[in-house]
């Protein structure tokens, strides 16, 4: 497949390693030559420079005739006019990212019908829609949902007083309704089998019907934990705007501290009832202790510099923070930032690169959730007819040990499986696999 990406940014980055990890022809374009410099120096790709909103950059034979064309400058009208233009000279898929929120909350069917745009991202939108999600569900580090809602998937961190340590899988009575789909232990990631067991500081990933997850997901909450009330957000750029509208309707209190007078009037704007915005330097301890940071169930700090995000982050676990959450740029120091105490760390380059994966790996694939950095990945499938799986009990199609079937949902109604299930065609499969395993697994699938 040839894949076309204008804008060599940070997500354009993101998005053509992991496409060309997936053996895709890629090409990366950008105007500037210094953007492009990484990228050669660290991936298999072609590049370009060039204004990839040309009619002259689309007559390109190394653009014309892509299978799908990804404009994702930080323009969001750029991107938009490069997608007509692909659209013009043949290229049957485009996708855009789309910054402006008026664009995506007001705008988005109309962009869609008259631009023909076939996938428009927002990596802010869906950053504060993922760590939403993680804070509304207790004790988790990550959440996600599938088969429009029917499965979810549950991430946390084992800690020492577990009822779970030390218990061979084949011995450990889950919930009905729940699976154990994965761990993360130093640096690697396990599909469990029967003698594995969970152990301390372990990431263990769980899957299963909402309730269920729901309901087990409560045996990981620390016994002095109450319900979220308190939420303090350190930075007011996109994520944090959409994060605070969505908590405060909630019934959660929000509490902004921005050091950018302008930023902090519009975020000020926005908030309602008790929830405010401060002025001021979210590093400064004295500012934090004065408004009440240990009485925060959540600090979440946003800024666009991951250094600072992180050691607000340990500021505000100094002062009594109950948990905190970080976004982060680069990716390379999620395992870093995890390791030095902080909860949650998100990136919102790994989540919009994930939905561009799906688009783009298309025969049946739905929705990948990209898990640990890249290490593994929580893959929604349609089994095709004549695949492989389809007829066959699980234990007789032998699929590779990097690959877990964990769910499936067949005429609206959500199931686990075990060795006897038989997959149809139609039916939504959700599998992990583990890293560079994905292309492998899915040709048992489509």
């Amino acid at each position: 497949m040839r894949v076309v990406i204008v804008g060599a940014g940070k997500l354009g980055y993101t998005i053509a390693e992991l496409l060309s990890n997936e053996q895709m022809e890629v090409t990366v374009i950008d105007r500037e030559e210094s953007q492009l410099t990484a990228i050669k120096n660290n991936l298999d790709v072609l590049t370009i420079t060039a204004n990839g909103a040309s009619p002259i950059t689309m007559d390109d034979p190394d653009v014309n005739g892509a299978d799908v064309f990804i404009a994702v400058t930080a323009i969001d009208e750029v991107n938009m006019v490069a997608c007509i233009l692909a659209k013009k000279h043949g290229i049957k898929h485009t996708i855009a990212r789309i910054r402006d929120m008026q664009f995506i909350s007001e705008a988005k069917d109309y962009l869609k019908k008259n631009f023909d745009i076939d996938l428009m991202l927002n990596p802010e939108m869906i950053a504060a829609h993922e760590i939403y999600r993680i804070l509304m569900t207790p004790a988790a580090l990550d959440v996600d949902e599938f088969a429009g809602g029917k499965i979810r998937l549950f991430e946390v961190k084992i800690r020492k007083d577990s009822e779970y340590l030390d218990i061979p899988f084949k011995k450990l009575r889950l919930p009905e309704g729940v699976l154990a789909g994965l761990i993360f232990r130093d640096h690697q990631m396990i599909i469990p089998h029967g003698d594995d067991s969970l152990q301390v500081h372990d990431n263990a990933y769980f899957i299963g019907f909402p309730d269920a997850i729901e309901k087990f997901s409560t045996n990981f909450v620390q016994r002095n934990s109450r319900k979220l009330a308190r939420v303090m957000i350190i930075g007011a750029g996109r994520i944090a705007r959409t994060l605070s509208v969505m908590l405060i309707k909630a019934g959660v209190n929000v509490k902004v501290i921005e050091k950018d007078k302008e930023r902090c009037e519009e975020m000020a704007q926005l908030l309602t009832g008790d929830s405010i915005a401060i002025y001021g330097d979210g590093t400064n301890v004295d500012l934090l202790a004065q408004e009440g940071i240990a009485s925060a169930d959540v600090v979440v700090c946003l800024t666009e510099d991951d250094k600072l995000n992180l050691m607000m982050a340990l500021i505000a676990k100094n002062l009594g923070a109950k948990k905190t959450v970080v976004r982060v740029y680069r990716t390379e120091y999620a395992d870093l930032i995890e390791k030095v105490g902080v909860d949650v760390v998100i990136s919102a380059r790994l989540l919009s690169a994930s939905e561009v994966l799906a688009f783009v790996r298309r025969g049946g694939v739905v929705s990948v959730s990209i898990l640990e950095g890249a290490r593994a990945e929580a893959v929604e499938v349609i089994v095709q007819s004549g695949a492989k799986v389809a007829g066959k009990k699980l234990m007789d199609v032998k699929l590779p040990k990097s690959c877990l079937v964990c769910a499936y949902v067949r005429k609206n109604k959500a199931a686990i499986p075990n060795g006897n299930t038989i997959l149809l065609p139609g039916d939504r499969t959700i599998l992990f696999c583990l890293r560079g395993a994905a292309q492998e697994v899915m040709t048992w699938f489509n």
